[in-house]
């Protein structure tokens, strides 16, 4: 394992530049980086290229190794692990290629630390995420990267000109505190039929004065439910009870084994089996399978879920995947609306085709950063059964707001659902604690989004059979309270969404 100290003697020293037009490749140190302006006024090479071509070699080399990239510091949990290595590499790799780059040497804590480095001054950029991971040469397509930026940027314009152009909600404070119970927690495991071993849970319930209201919470690609334990926590405190779900095909676990060569990648088989996952942990309480889980009305659940997490709670909503979009965009890699997240999407190709999964039993969702720009065509939302926030980032890289939240939310029925924009919120980071936020001593800051999603999950119960989708159906979220005075949030409805977003 390296220690911090040798991973700074050995951080990547060297960029192979690949030159637009030429595709010549000039070899600079990373150190030279720093100061462009000095790097291009000497007679090398690379200067006399970006003499003859105005300057534009050292306006894309800012933008490439200066602009801040879509990684937050501190989005890394040391303790419990990372989720996120892979997807920090895809990045990475949207950006170049990393030539002897250790990442098996590497474990969450030495990752968390090479980022939470990379941003020791200030926003984490190319060059100083270079400066603090291990390897030994990167190499970099500047025309290629350039062009990335910018339909990355192009995919960002719309949901910028409603955080710009909208009213943020108010925050508050009551709805941000923990509620008045203290919280258990609690590791259970559920046998299942379509699993070959139980289903680990991880359970989050009040002390005292339970409301009998059952949350279920859904997990991202090699993540675990130990990153959703804030959520799960607040709204433990307000009395519900909150269970995770690890789903075993695609969980931390399984991208640990991957990485170690013990395991293949996550198969599209899992798109069917995680909402099985939930519904079976709903048949399990309802049959009394769960210890100390008794009282749970389950006939009325909220599940919530992140990143493919978001895609299960969608489809226990009644939403409905198709290999169509996916044969038909998936070979082309030089789509302009291609995302990242496209990588994960395009994988379900051969189950996308499955029936759909949905449980009458779910009444709302929220669906935080769900990567559906292509898994889910546009008469996909028409089967929704049950009322929908979607939440997405400004910031997201991964799954880009405009053609992944906006475009399918403006083309679903106007049927009470809800879409929340993040000013500033990146595929990570909306999970996280709030640092910035005051708080009394001993009381830790809630995450992001927790005061949003209690709201909702109190409209749901609050509105009763009212919950239902409906034209004119009642909102579940209050006008005020529910927003963040650090990342400000804009309350979208499909109307508006319509009206902004092109035909």
């Amino acid at each position: 394992m390296l220690d911090g100290v040798t991973r700074a003697a050995q951080a990547v020293e060297l960029v192979e530049l690949v030159a637009p037009f030429s595709n010549a490749i000039y070899t600079i140190r990373v150190s030279e980086l720093a100061n462009t302006q000095a790097l291009l006024s000497g007679t090398s090479d690379l200067a006399e290229l970006d003499r003859a071509l105005n300057g534009s070699i050292g306006k894309q080399l800012i933008e490439v190794f200066h602009k801040p990239l879509p990684l937050s510091e501190g989005a890394f949990d040391k303790d419990s692990g990372s989720p996120l290595l892979q997807q920090v590499l895809l990045v990475l790799a949207e950006l170049g290629e990393l030539d002897g780059l250790r990442t098996n040497e590497m474990d969450a804590a030495a990752l968390a630390k090479a980022v939470d480095q990379a941003a020791a001054g200030g926003q984490i950029t190319m060059l100083s995420l270079l400066q603090a991971l291990p390897g030994k040469t990167v190499r970099v397509d500047l025309p290629k990267v350039v062009q990335g930026i910018k339909r990355n940027a192009q995919q960002r314009v719309v949901t910028n000109k409603l955080l710009k152009t909208g009213v943020p909600v108010s925050s508050d404070p009551s709805l941000a505190k923990p509620g008045p119970s203290a919280v258990v927690r609690r590791e259970l495991s559920l046998a299942v039929g379509h699993r070959p071993a139980p289903l680990t849970l991880v359970v989050l319930q009040p002390q005292a004065n339970p409301n009998g209201r059952l949350v279920v919470i859904s997990h991202g690609l090699w993540d675990s439910p130990t990153n959703f334990e804030d959520w799960a926590r607040h709204l433990a405190s307000y009395g519900y009870m909150v269970v995770l779900p690890v789903h075993p095909g695609s969980d931390q676990e399984q991208q640990r084994a991957m990485l170690a060569g013990k395991a293949p990648p996550p198969t599209p088989e899992e798109l069917r089996l995680r909402p099985m996952d939930v519904s079976a942990v709903l048949d399990g309480i309802a049959a009394g399978k769960l210890a100390g889980v008794q009282g749970i009305q389950v006939q009325s659940t909220v599940v919530v879920g992140h990143s493919w997490g978001a895609i299960t709670a969608l489809q226990l909503a009644g939403g409905r995947s198709s290999s169509g979009p996916l044969r038909q965009n998936c070979g082309d890699l030089l789509n302009p609306e291609r995302t990242l997240s496209w990588i994960l999407q395009c994988s379900f190709v051969s189950t996308a085709d499955a029936p759909p999964q949905p449980d009458a039993r779910v009444k709302s969702v929220v669906a935080v950063s769900p990567p559906i720009g292509l898994l889910f065509s546009p008469d996909a939302v028409q089967g929704i059964q049950a009322r929908v926030l979607l939440v997405s980032g400004s910031h997201d890289w991964v799954v880009s707001p405009d053609p992944e939240a906006l475009l399918p939310f403006s083309q679903s029925p106007a049927m009470g659902h809800r879409l929340v924009l993040v000013k500033g919120g990146d595929h990570f980071n909306m999970r996280a604690p709030v640092k910035a936020a005051p708080a009394p001593a001993k009381t830790p800051p809630a995450a992001v989004l927790s005061p949003l999603i209690l709201a909702w999950v109190n409209g749901t119960f609050a509105a009763g059979n009212q919950a239902q989708p409906a034209a004119g159906a009642p909102s579940l979220l209050p006008p005020s309270g529910w927003g963040s005075a650090v990342m400000p949030m804009v309350d979208v409805t499909v109307e508006q969404a319509a009206g902004v977003v092109a035909p």
